[in-house]
This record gives structure tokens, sequence and C-alpha cells, in this order.
């Protein structure tokens, strides 16, 4: 099998991992565990595999001045992405979270052009206004009534920030996983996340009642932990370093569409009109503002 093989394969176990994930830990929450309880053991868990796997490769040394970068990185990476995407699949459903949390790229550009001056094309404006609007349409007229679903609307609203927050996270952090090892950039990432929410996430963690948890729920738990946070982490470093961006935009649509036939086969969430119509323009977005364009065409 080619190098190319192989990360192709990488990045499709990625997307395959992502898009169970968001039904495989709704399943846990809110019955046994609330959404920054359930942050606290993401981040608990894979602080540790990090740091025992770093053992394994040459140590490298944190310069100080990129104390401050990598702090920022954790607010947004391992804070506010983390926190808004729980509480939010807490509060909503897994075909939702599947459908907003891919408006990643979308931001990314808005920030890309705020931050890094990048060239506005009008093709992606235009894009970022359909899934602009798409959003608004599964936030504002979410009104179904589900037991374990008790404010949608919130928690649509939630993986907007999720995703605003990893978008900005993967703009800050480019200089960083240039200069040093992913491994250990995420073991210090991970372990300054750890501590930041320290203070939001214990509560919910300390009412956790792990003897009432059955097997099927505590399976839930280390596949977020171990599948989730610790395996993409490495299959996507692999696949970025072997494939060419174009290549990795043909996953940015494969994991909201397995995400969302996942839930459906599973039984834990329906396809309504709403949200048929919702993911339709927020991915016309999607593709707008990643699609190549002629350069001629700008602002």
């Amino acid at each position: 099998m080619t190098v190319r093989s192989k990360a192709i394969w990488a990045a499709l176990g990625a997307s395959i991992i992502y898009a169970l994930n968001h039904t495989i830990a709704k399943g846990v929450m809110p019955t046994y565990v609330q959404g920054f309880g359930f942050t606290m053991i993401r981040l608990l868990g894979a602080t540790i595999l990090f740091w025992g796997v770093s053992c394994w490769i040459p140590a490298q040394k944190i310069q100080l001045s990129d104390v401050p970068r990598m702090i920022l990185c954790a607010i947004l990476g391992m804070g506010i992405n983390m926190l808004s995407f729980f509480k939010g699949l807490e509060y909503s459903t897994p075909i939702n979270s599947s459908i907003l949390i891919s408006t990643s790229p979308i931001l990314v550009f808005i920030f890309s052009a705020i931050l890094l001056k990048e060239k506005l094309i009008y093709t992606k404006i235009f894009g970022v206004v359909f899934g602009f609007f798409g959003s608004v349409i599964m936030i504002v007229f979410s009104n179904e009534i589900r037991t374990d679903a008790p404010n949608i609307a919130l928690g649509n609203f939630l993986f907007i920030v999720n995703s605003a927050a990893y978008g900005l996270y993967l703009i800050l952090v480019r200089p960083l996983v240039k200069k040093y090892h992913f491994i250990h950039l995420l073991k210090w990432l991970f372990l300054i996340g750890l501590l930041l929410d320290f203070p939001f996430t214990y509560p919910e963690f300390s009412q956790i009642q792990w003897d009432s948890i059955p097997i099927h729920a505590m399976w839930n738990i280390l596949f977020v932990v171990i599948g989730t946070t610790f395996m993409t982490y490495l299959l996507n470093a692999y696949a970025l370093q072997n494939l060419k961006a174009s290549t990795l935009g043909v996953f940015i649509y494969l994991q909201p569409i397995l995400g969302v036939l996942f839930a459906i086969f599973m039984g834990a969430d329906q396809l309504s009109l709403i949200k048929t119509m919702g993911a339709l323009i927020v991915f016309g977005g999607v593709y707008l503002v990643t699609k190549p364009t002629q350069k001629t065409k700008i602002l």
C-alpha cells in the first residue's frame, strides 16, 4: 500500500470516527453524564494518553515566547470548543450536531480574511452568507420536543460557537504545528485545557454516578476518549502530512453525511424538513467556500 493510500485511509478513518461520535456521545448524555462532565473525562483521558505516547519520541523543549499562543490555542481548541460541543450535544440532537459542525470551513475562511488578510472572493462570500442562513434556519425553527434534548435551539447555537472556536484555533495553531512535533504540542495543549476547564467541568464531573453507568455507556465514553480524541488527532496528522488540501476537502462533506446516516440507522434521530433544508443550505455554503476559484474574482 502506498503512502498516499495509507493517508486516504487515515483521513477516512478519522471522518468515520467523527461521524459516529455525534450519536455515540449523545447516548451517554444527559442520562448518565452532563456535557461539562463529559468534557473533563475527554480532556483527562486525552492528556494521559498523549503524555504517555510522548515518552516514546524525542523530547522537545517549548520556547517561552510560544507559551501565550499555546494558552490561547488551549482556550479555543480545548476550552470553548469542547465545552460548547458537549453542552450543545446535551441540549440538542446528533443530526443537528453533524450538520452544524460542518460550518467550520466557513468560519475558518472568515477568520482568515480578518486575521490573515486573505483576499475576499465573490463565491466564498456567497458561501458565507449561505452557510449563515442555513444555520439560522436550524437555530430559529428547531421546535422539536424530546426528553433527551431539552433546549435544541440553544444547543444548535452552541454548535456554531464550537465551530467558531475550532476555526480560530486552526488558524492560530498553525505556527506551532510547524515548529513542534504534534504529539508534544497536543500533550501541552490538552494539559493546559484540562487545567483551564477544571473550574467549569469538575462540578458536573463530581456528580457522575459511576456505579450506575451501564457497560454500553462506558464503552461509549471510552470511544469518545480513545477514538474521537486520541485516534482522530493521530490519523488527521498523518493525513495532513501526505495529502493535498483539495483531497482532504472531500472528507469535509463525508463526515456530516455519515453522521446523519448513522444517527438515523441507530434510531437516535430523525431527518425532518427543517433539518434537510438547513443541511442543504449549509452544505452549499461550505462547497462555495472550499471550492477552488479564479483569483481574478476578488474584492
